[in-house]
This record gives structure tokens, sequence and C-alpha cells, in this order.
């Protein structure tokens, strides 16, 4: 009993402090008392876990956050406790987003949905959805998938307006991240007249100042993007005082200065431009994340010469150094996840044979140890067809998104086909009617021939400028093949600047980049890229010919360097190459290198179209 009153008492505080970030103390408590209890109390201590992994969350300690999530949630899903199985999920899920785990996120809030749907409609169930939705809309706009993170934004406010008691600011909260949604997808207006709601609340300033400076920014951007300046910059330093009067230099106004520097870049004040660039800059150093990462790169866009070059190196390495942390905390997740059930199976395992070494000490050791070897047996099996099991659900997964992909591609293509046939039969047409004008004007050289000449000349530019807009409006995709040899040529132009490279691009251009699937084009992208990169790093080169050719429904990527060249019997693989090599056979193409000593390396790659 004085452990559940340990217990009690330290749920009260976490309930009061939960989001204080110095009350990290009372986990010690609490652990210690569920160290106490036996298999009766294993409600008590998923209770434990669960709040010692809320703590952890607010405290944004992700790690150790799932690792007692995940604890709680074992313990309510055998006891069949569904609403804090559900709650559990949910706190899971928001660290797997913060963590940047998005496709994993996803999946764990919509279990989480489906669980809470199949209950009771309560106001505390309701909420609990909302939070899930929320969670969903900012998955999806973390992935630039606006659409569905507007759907998922509008579902919590639907369900958050109708809970009762006092909801409006987590309705703001919701409706905040709807108009960025909206903002990121190009529709303005929508926005503008989502943040003029919230800011309408004139207790909105009083009750929640650094949330109110957060809209007012957002509010400002919007205007920013829409073109409309009557109210900046003083929107943008009316937020930057609100947000540095509540905390100094906090995280909020990294992005402010962010926005400020961008303005005066867009007015040409390059001075003004650059100080707030150097203040977003300097704050966002306290933190070390994507907004640091931000930070640099409008720098780079902003310096010119030696200082954009600096910056852009030191974006280049920020961002491989937090997806490489990134990569380590799933990693961490995944082992978490596999020794906390490899630790449950043991124990498991244990108490078998704990049984069974009871039983032999009643019964003919040959039996005994019969039975034993059966009953392990068995496990083993029933572990294989687990495992087997799991498999079969991975694969089934992965074709699922092979086809949602599929689907993605072939309305891009339909798209692409009415596009084409508009041209054909409205821009042609009239190119036609006016060139048989023409030739019928051709040999006459009367005034008014002449004067007629010159009006379907005049339709010509008016076609070419039709024609003209639908080329751009087509070349925007990057994946749409379009403008895949453009954006590999700048892709060329800033590596080969960087690391201060000649270069010579060819390509065929019988080359139909619509027939490779977006998969395949992204992998050309970044093996060229890490092409550069490795002669860059280890050619000591000058020069490099790239070049694109089709043979036999094959694409034949070329690249060649005039470096120092080494001995290819001894390459070895660094992780780049094996990188290299992993894409090449995901697109089911070849890779051949060649190379001479001070005279360079040639890297021939094939991937078939199909």
């Amino acid at each position: 009993m004085k452990h559940i009153f340990k217990i009690f008492l330290s749920f009260c505080f976490l309930s009061s402090y939960g989001q204080n970030k110095n009350n990290l103390h009372l986990i010690d408590s609490i652990k210690q008392s569920v160290a106490d209890f036996k298999d009766q109390d294993s409600t008590a201590i998923a209770n434990a876990h669960y709040n010692i992994g809320e703590l952890y969350r607010y405290s944004f300690i992700g790690d150790s956050a799932y690792y007692h999530y995940h604890k709680a949630q074992k313990i309510f899903q055998k006891q069949n406790e569904n609403y804090k199985l559900a709650k559990t999920l949910y706190g899971l899920a928001v660290v797997l987003k913060n963590e940047k785990d998005l496709t994993a996120s996803e999946l764990i809030s919509i279990q989480a949905i489906s669980i809470l749907e199949s209950l009771k409609q309560t106001n505390d169930i309701k909420e609990t959805r909302s939070f899930l939705y929320n969670c969903l809309g900012l998955v999806f706009g973390e992935l630039e998938q606006y659409e569905e993170s507007i759907y998922y934004y509008k579902k919590a406010i639907e369900l958050k307006e109708d809970l009762k008691g006092d909801y409006r600011l987590s309705i703001y909260f919701s409706k905040n991240n709807l108009a960025l949604s909206y903002k990121k997808s190009g529709q303005y207006n929508l926005a503008l007249n989502l943040y003029r709601e919230i800011l309408s609340n004139k207790n909105l300033f009083t009750i929640k100042p650094d949330f109110y400076a957060l809209v007012t920014d957002n509010y400002a951007h919007t205007l920013y993007l829409s073109k409309e300046y009557t109210e900046l910059p003083d929107l943008y330093f009316e937020a930057l005082h609100i947000t540095d009067s509540v905390n100094p230099k906090g995280y909020n106004s990294i992005v402010i200065n962010q926005h400020l520097a961008e303005f005066y870049k867009n007015k040409n004040s390059m001075d003004l431009a650059k100080y707030y660039a150097y203040q977003a800059k300097n704050i966002a150093e306290q933190y070390h994340n994507d907004e640091l990462l931000s930070s640099l790169l409008l720098l780079s866009k902003i310096e010119t010469g030696e200082n954009a070059v600096k910056y852009l190196q030191s974006y280049i390495r920020l961002s491989d150094s937090l997806q490489k942390n990134e990569r380590g905390l799933r990693n961490k997740f995944a082992r978490i996840q596999f020794e906390t059930e490899q630790i449950e199976r043991e124990n498991i395992q244990i108490a078998k044979e704990r049984m069974w070494l009871f039983v032999t000490s009643v019964t003919l050791i040959l039996t005994s140890f019969l039975l034993y070897l059966v009953i392990t047996q068995r496990n083993k099996n029933r572990r294989l067809q687990l495992i087997q099991r799991q498999q079969e659900a991975n694969e089934e997964i992965y074709n699922l998104m092979l086809s949602q992909n599929e689907k993605i591609e072939e309305a891009r293509t339909l798209e692409k086909k009415r596009i084409s046939q508009e041209l054909h039969d409205g821009v042609l047409g009239r190119l036609f009617g006016t060139r048989l004008s023409l030739d019928s004007l051709n040999f006459n050289t009367s005034p008014g021939a002449v004067q007629t000449r010159g009006q379907y000349i005049e339709e010509l530019k008016h076609i070419e400028q039709d024609i003209r807009k639908v080329s751009h409006e087509l070349n925007t995709d990057f994946v749409s093949g379009a403008g895949f040899i453009d954006i590999i040529k700048t892709l060329v132009e800033t590596q080969t600047i960087l690391y201060k490279l000649d270069y010579n691009l060819d390509h065929d251009s019988v080359i139909n980049w619509d027939e490779l699937s977006n998969k395949t084009k992204i992998h050309i992208y970044r093996i060229i890229q890490e092409s550069l990169h490795n002669i860059h790093k280890h050619a000591n080169a000058t020069h490099v010919d790239i070049s694109f050719k089709l043979k036999n429904d094959v694409i034949c990527l070329i690249i060649k360097d005039d470096g120092s060249g080494f001995d290819v019997n001894k390459l070895r693989s660094g992780i780049g190459l094996k990188n290299m090599k992993s894409r090449i056979l995901d697109i089911n193409g070849t890779i051949q290198i060649t190379s001479e000593k001070n005279k360079g390396t040639k890297v021939i790659i094939e991937v078939p179209i199909t």
C-alpha cells in the first residue's frame, strides 16, 4: 500500500507540473516505487510508465519518453485498457513526429484513432481524437502533403468545437496550424482569414502572449507572400517585441528575424537583411536544429562571394549531421522496442523453465527432459511463424505503398495527356489556320495584304505566349520529368562551383524522362550528387564530364574526371559508394568503374527505362 500511495502522490505532482522541465527529479521517485511493485500491480506500473513518458515528452527527451510509453503500451494492451492504450499511442506518435520518424507517427496515430472510434464517444475520447487528428495534420504538413494536412486539421477543429468546456485556446492552436498549411500550399486568402479570426480575440494577447506573437508573425509573413506590404514591417516588429518581452532571444524570435531578413532582402536593403539574418543565426545556434539550418541557407542567399559559399557549406554539413542524428534516433527507438520485447520474451521463457524445473523434481529425469525439448521446439516454431507473419505484413504494406505511388503517377500522366490534347486541338489548330492564311498572302504585295500579314504575325505572337505559358506550367513539377535535365544542370552547376570544378554536361534529346519513375529519377539525382562529392573529396580533379546516352531503352550515365585516379582492384567501398550501389540495385541498374593513376576515373551507370 505504501508504494501505491507514493505513486499516487507523484501522479498529483505530475498533473500539476507535467510541463515544467525543472521537475525531472519526480521521475526518480516514481521509478523507485515502480521497482517495488509485484505482478498484481501491473496497472499501477503502466500508469507510472505513462506519466514518466509524459514528463520526458514535455522535457523533449524523446528516447526516454519512447521507452516508458512503450512499456505502458504493452501492459495496457494486455489488459484491454483501450482508452489508456490510445492515449499512450498518442504520446508515442508525438515523440516520433518530433524526432522526424513521420511514417511511424502516422501509423501509430491511425491505430489510436481506430481504437477510440470503437469506444463510446465521451468528452475525453473526443478530446484525444482531436489531438490525434492535429498530430496527423502536423505529420502531413512536415511531409508537404498539404491537402491531407488541411483535412486532418479540419477534423481536429470540428471535434474540439463539439467538446464541452472551454477549448477556445486549443481551437486557436489548430486553426493556426490549418492557416500555416493554407499558407504553405499557396492559399493565402484562406490563411489570412483564419489569422484575422484568431487575432480578433482581444484577450488572446493577455492569456497567451507568445502564441499571439506567433500568429502575428504568421499573419505578417502571409501578407508578405501575398505581396501586401502596407502593414509591413510593423507587424514583424510587433511580433518580435512581444516575443522578446516574454522570452528574450527565445525560439520563436528565430523565425521572426528570418522573416524580417527575407523582407528587407526583397526590398534590397541588404544591410538590414544581413542584420536580421545574423540575429536569427545567433539565436538558432543555441538550439542546433532545423531553424539553424534555415538561417544558414538564408545567409548563403543574402551574403556574397566567399561568405555565401561558407554559409552554404555550413548548411550542407549541418543538414548531413541532422539527418544522421535522426537516423540514429530512429535506430535507437527500434532497439528500445526490440530490447523491451526481448526482455519480455526472456521473462516468459524463464517462468516456463522454472515451472518445468519444479516438475522435474517429482518426475523422472528422462520424461522431464523430453517434455522440455518438445516445449522448447514448439516455442521456436512459434517465433519463426511470428517472424514470417511479420515479414508478410511488411511486404503487404510495401506493396500498398507502391500501388499508391502508381496511382499518383497515373493521375499525373492523365493530366499531361489532357494538356497535350489542348495544345494539339487548340494552339496547333490556330497555328495551322494562320499558316494557311499567310501562304495565301505570300506572293501578294498589296498594302492590304501587308496589313493582313501583320495581323497574322500578331496572332502568331499570341499563340507563342500561350505555348510559353503552358510550357512553364508543365515545367514546375520536379518529378514529372519535364525539367529533370534542368534540375540536373542546376545541381551540377551548384556543386562544381562549390568544389571549384569545370564541367561539361551532355544529354540525348531523345530521352523521354517521363517514362522513368519518380524513384529512378531521384536515385539518378542522388548518384550524380554523391559522385561529384567523391570527386571533390578524393580525386583532386579540375574537370568533370557528365553525359546521358540512350541505347536500346537503357539510359547510360557516364561520369568522367581528370583526377589522380586509383587502383580499382584495391578499391574499398566507403559509405558513399555503398549508397550508390544500393540505389543502382534498387532501380535494376549496373555500375562499372575504371580508373588509371594520374589519368582520372570513369564511372558508367546503366539504368533500364522500364
